[in-house]
């Protein structure tokens, strides 16, 4: 019953939005009554803060597979960036609600997912050989932020330009950042 809830809310989320999503709608979606969905969910906030937890986390582990198996190779940001389209556009439904609908605030899945996501290049840029001053915290902090707005805008609101292109300028970008030397000063 529950897996049929949790189906249900996705589907009205896609089609109505957060605002528009309620418990009747997911109970008459899940083809129950709303008193049954009230024995496993008490608001719609439980509902969809489930859905959410699901798909970040299968973004997650998508996003994190990618990144570790694409480590050692030549072109491991160009792969880490293609695969990161990839999943990012295999649901793009959900990521529109996540970026338009749901304030930042009010959804820690985000907030937890692009944590997860700076300890990762965090830990891949100490591991990796660069420049001894590059200030690591920050400069991951940069790459996530950075890789997160162009990749997300090019899935939310494909530009006139083809996708290859958009991953060998980002590509050229990163690479270029990585290997510039850090200021002076800078820890």
């Amino acid at each position: 019953m529950v897996e049929r809830i949790l189906a249900a809310g996705r589907e009205v989320l896609m089609e109505r939005g957060y605002e528009r999503t309620s418990t009747s709608r997911i109970a008459a979606r899940a083809g129950i009554s709303p008193g049954s969905l009230y024995q496993y969910f008490p608001d719609k906030e439980a509902i969809l803060d489930r859905v959410l937890d699901r798909y970040v986390e299968r973004l997650h582990l998508r996003i994190t597979d990618a990144f570790v198996s694409h480590l050692d190779a030549t072109d491991s940001v160009r792969s880490t960036i293609g695969a990161l389209l990839d999943a990012l556009e295999g649901d793009a439904g959900l990521l529109r609600v996540v970026y338009e609908q749901l304030p930042r605030s009010a959804n820690p899945q985000r907030a937890e997912f692009v944590r997860r996501i700076d300890d990762l290049v965090t830990t891949a840029l100490l591991f990796q050989r660069r420049p001894a001053a590059m200030p690591v915290r920050s400069a991951a902090w940069i790459l996530v932020r950075t890789i997160e707005s162009v990749t997300v805008g090019y899935v939310l609101d494909p530009p006139p330009i083809d996708r290859e292109s958009i991953v060998d300028e980002l590509t050229r970008l990163i690479e270029g950042y990585l290997a510039a030397p850090s200021p002076p000063g800078a820890t």
